[in-house]
């Protein structure tokens, strides 16, 4: 079975990581792959050392006729039995030919982007029912989960960040965007003195989130890392994570989160609401609301019978449903049955 993967990412983004780690755990599970991207030397280079040679290719506006030419090309040489397409415009300009197209939404877009699929995956149940509500046939909407690194990493050196050894750490993760609510977060930390929060990612807000810190008199203790290719590490620094967001259709982070046995509290958002049940995986607290966030991560702090009960739950969670080797598994057999192809067919 060939699958041709095709990715046309933004420079930093979950979906977009994601892609890289499930392209190199399908390489070890013996697929055979074309993997196209859209041009980015990090993404290639990781690829590149998975021993995978990536196609770079612009996928630029409605103006670029480079790319489908291309991609026309890589289709005639390689002749895939699938084609996963990653974001809307890889999915809008894959040609047509003789193979099954799979469309991979890992949120909420419009489906004008992806009518020349015959099949979309949804990295979450709402979001199949989502696809389902607008019109998709129920037949040819799936939902394939995510997984992340499980290798228990070793925690990074606080000081590193102007961080005291002993201080209580709460970490944060995610794009810098009004979606992911770190503007309630800074108000949480506001509302507990003496501990330190990391928030690890890039985007629009930045200058707003850091002014704010100011203003609530958290800078101090708070420190804007930026985009970071070393999670598990930063995971396995925390005392609690914490995931505010507002809107989060999967909540990726919260699995890091327990793959790394750290305590997490998460606003009720859909993603994280539905895979945390509160007080035994996770701590869940209503969107939007500070205080009680700020009493969630303290009680957390403070408790540390709690704190180890939550992290352990969240682990065995994560270990029953959401390893690279039952997520494979489930994708194997997903593109086996769409290419109608045998067990003596799949790797």
């Amino acid at each position: 079975m060939r699958v041709l993967q095709v990715m046309a990412g933004a420079e930093f983004g979950g979906a977009e990581a994601f892609f890289v780690r499930l392209v190199i755990a399908l390489d070890r599970a013996g697929l055979e792959q074309r993997v196209v991207i859209r041009s980015h030397s990090e993404r290639a280079r990781a690829l590149r050392e998975a021993g995978i040679e990536p196609v770079e290719l612009a996928f630029g506006g409605w103006s670029d006729f480079r790319t489908p030419s291309a991609l026309k090309r890589e289709i005639r040489a390689f002749q895939p039995d699938v084609a996963l397409t990653w974001m809307n415009r890889a999915s809008r300009m894959l040609p047509g030919g003789d193979f099954v197209h799979v469309g991979r939404l890992g949120g909420y877009y419009k489906l004008k982007y992806y009518r020349k699929c015959d099949h979309l995956v949804g990295n979450t149940e709402d979001i199949r029912e989502y696809l389902i509500g607008d019109g998709w046939p129920a037949e040819r909407a799936h939902y394939l989960p995510n997984f992340v690194p499980s290798a228990k990493a070793e925690p990074i050196d606080r000081r590193q960040f102007y961080t005291p050894d002993g201080a209580p750490l709460v970490v944060a993760m995610g794009r810098l965007h009004e979606n992911k609510a770190f503007d309630v977060l800074l108000e949480a930390m506001a509302r507990i003195p003496g501990v330190y929060l990391w928030i690890a990612g890039e985007g629009p807000l930045r200058a707003e989130l850091e002014k704010k810190a100011e203003v609530l008199g958290v800078k101090p203790r708070t420190r804007f890392l930026g985009w970071r290719e070393d999670t598990p590490a930063l995971l396995a620094s925390a005392d609690v994570f914490v995931c505010p967001s507002r809107h989060e259709p999967l909540g990726n982070v919260v699995l890091e989160a327990w793959a790394q046995g750290v305590a997490v509290v998460a606003a009720d958002s859909y993603g994280p609401g539905t895979l945390i049940n509160n007080r035994e995986t996770g701590l869940l607290v209503p969107v939007d609301d500070a205080p009680t966030m700020a009493r969630a991560i303290q009680n957390l702090l403070e408790d540390v019978k709690l704190r180890r009960l939550v992290a352990r739950q969240g682990q065995q969670a994560f270990k029953k449903e959401y390893t690279e080797k039952i997520i494979v598994a489930r994708y194997l057999e997903f593109l086996k049955s769409v290419a109608g192809k045998t067990d003596e067919d799949a790797p």
